[in-house]
């Protein structure tokens, strides 16, 4: 009876010096070391979302959507807003170099053409003009003020296409980090949910379902950084551009302020 304690009592005893050979082992071989250490460092970030809960991968999939849309936006706003300075350059090159406006405003009439920007407020303005000054008997002022009015229509209207989805860059940068926390949160409760039947809880066991949920607000992060800046910077050029389209407008107003003196 006492030979069983005795073998066991035997086999233990090496235990501890086989595992202080093998720390020795792998401190000495730093490329075993630097190996094992990547591996447990690896972060898959598509594992992470396909282990994650189904209203966390809801939430990332909704805020990979808006990132998606935001960048369609990012694109073609970016597009609208050179093409418009560069028709208002032409045109201004044009208007300010001693051309005729009835020929502008015959080129600009033309059915083949879509026009915008400063030619369109051009448009509007001396199209008023000369319908009101075909009556009889009207005075000059009303002239001038039936212009100013077309003008001011014209330009808002061209304003409101220029600033057409700028608020979905707003909502994008103002509600994605939000949505994320969201789904941050929603994943940690699940996760620290789970450790209710589990006896001793450990970093390792919370860790990675801590790393699903996370993953959710660094996607709020990444659609709402490019949509920020992009509403910021967009923004900033559409007011601009409207601040040159009104000064236009007073200078033409003047223009023909002068032009309907000398009808007088």
């Amino acid at each position: 009876m006492s030979a069983l304690p005795m073998l066991l009592q035997t086999t233990a005893e090496p235990l501890p010096e086989q595992a202080a050979t093998a720390a020795t082992e792998l401190a000495a071989d730093p490329a075993t070391a630097n190996t094992a250490a990547a591996a447990g460092n690896h972060l898959d970030i598509v594992q992470l979302v396909l282990h994650a809960s189904i209203p966390v991968q809801f939430v990332m999939l909704l805020l990979l959507a808006a990132s998606i849309v935001s960048w369609v936006i990012i694109f073609r706003k970016r597009s609208v807003l050179a093409r418009a300075e560069k028709e208002a350059d032409r045109f201004e090159e044009r208007f300010w170099s001693g051309a005729d406006l009835s020929k502008l405003y015959t080129g600009a009439t033309e059915r083949s053409r879509d026009i915008g920007g400063l030619e369109a407020i051009f448009e509007g303005g001396f199209r008023e003009f000369n319908r009101i000054r075909q009556r009889r008997g009207v005075d000059s002022r009303i002239q001038l003020e039936g212009a100013q009015r077309a003008m001011r229509v014209t330009t808002s209207r061209e304003l409101d296409g220029l600033e057409r989805n700028l608020e979905f860059l707003a909502n994008v940068g103002s509600i994605s980090p939000y949505v994320g926390l969201f789904g941050t949160v929603w994943g940690i409760m699940i996760s620290f949910q789970g450790l209710a039947n589990v006896k001793e809880a450990t970093i390792a066991s919370v860790a990675p379902g801590i790393s699903e949920a996370l993953i959710a607000t660094a996607m709020g992060l990444f659609a709402a950084i490019p949509a920020v800046w992009a509403y910021n910077r967009f923004a900033t050029k559409v007011e601009r551009i409207g601040v040159r389209y009104d000064a236009f407008a007073e200078e033409f107003s003047s223009i023909l302020q002068r032009q309907s003196h000398l009808d007088d």
